[in-house]
């Protein structure tokens, strides 16, 4: 059994991201331990769990419990059963504070993500969390890392200042997926129009540049260790309509990459392969 190590923030995960991560990994055998900044429970974005807030009526507050489109955008039964299942381990009930944590003790590090700016700035902008992504990668340590987790380590820095990512094939949130949500959002919260978008581009920035995507590939040695679905996979649709998501027994909609003891993935629709994957990693490790 192996003990791994999943830091969150205190606010604005996203559910899936996390919770079927947790669920993967408890289903295969191993432990789980979570930190956030101040040592207490953290609370997933919650318009990912109600779909509360996801219509053209959602800022009314008699209306908005009403769901349309947020029923479609709110993580799927499954993970919000996992969220809820999660809520009640203990090892969510009291995580470790950020400053606590250390690589000593675990044997990997899985990063999942979330694109709420009111909490996942916290997450991505932590000097703490860089230098715990980066000390877990020196040690050549089983490292998860799904949609914006993966910005967070590319924001990790070796002595060198070169992105811990430099060398290696990953993928992350790509700009398709982000930018078909970001439309989306500016519509239907068209009084929170950046709500799919954790950071926004500045005058005379192209669009996309502060992306998942365009970020994290300035943080490589080439843009071509950036991968996405190959146009010729023969589940292309499935994989990048944003609209299928992977399941326990069925991984086709997954797209993951694998370089050494990184695996990277896109978004939640990826997160039983990905926490397969990683799982993976970590029995390599143990045999």
């Amino acid at each position: 059994m192996a003990k791994v190590l999943i830091p969150i923030p205190s606010k604005d995960f996203d559910p899936s991201e996390v919770a079927i991560s947790w669920s993967v990994l408890k289903r295969l055998g191993h432990s789980v331990v979570f930190a956030t900044p101040d040592g207490r429970p953290g609370e997933a974005d919650d318009m990912m769990i109600t779909g509360e807030g996801l219509d053209f009526w959602g800022f009314i507050p008699g209306l908005k419990r009403f769901t349309a489109i947020g029923r479609l955008m709110r993580a799927n039964a499954e993970a919000r059963t996992a969220y809820t299942n999660m809520l009640a381990d203990p090892a969510f009930k009291s995580p470790l504070r950020w400053s606590q944590a250390r690589r000593e003790g675990f044997d990997g590090l899985l990063l999942p993500g979330g694109h709420r700016a009111r909490g996942m700035r916290q997450y991505l902008e932590s000097d703490i969390l860089q230098k715990l992504v980066t000390q877990f990668f020196a040690a050549n340590l089983p490292v998860g890392a799904i949609c914006h987790g993966v910005l967070l380590a590319a924001r990790s820095r070796t002595a060198d200042g070169r992105s811990v990512l430099f060398g290696r094939r990953t993928t992350a949130l790509t700009w398709a997926l982000e930018h078909a949500g970001w439309r989306v959002g500016r519509v239907v919260r068209f009084w929170d129009p950046s709500y799919y978008r954790t950071y926004g581009e500045k005058p005379g920035e192209p669009d996309g540049f502060m992306s998942v995507q365009q970020e994290t590939t300035r943080a490589l040695a080439g843009p071509a260790d950036f991968l996405d679905v190959p146009a010729d996979s023969p589940d292309y649709k499935r994989k990048t309509s944003g609209m299928t998501r992977d399941t326990w027994e069925d991984g086709r909609a997954a797209f993951v990459v694998r370089d050494g003891n990184y695996i990277s993935a896109r978004w939640p629709g990826d997160a039983h392969t990905f926490a397969k994957a990683f799982a993976d990693r970590l029995g390599a490790r143990a045999t």
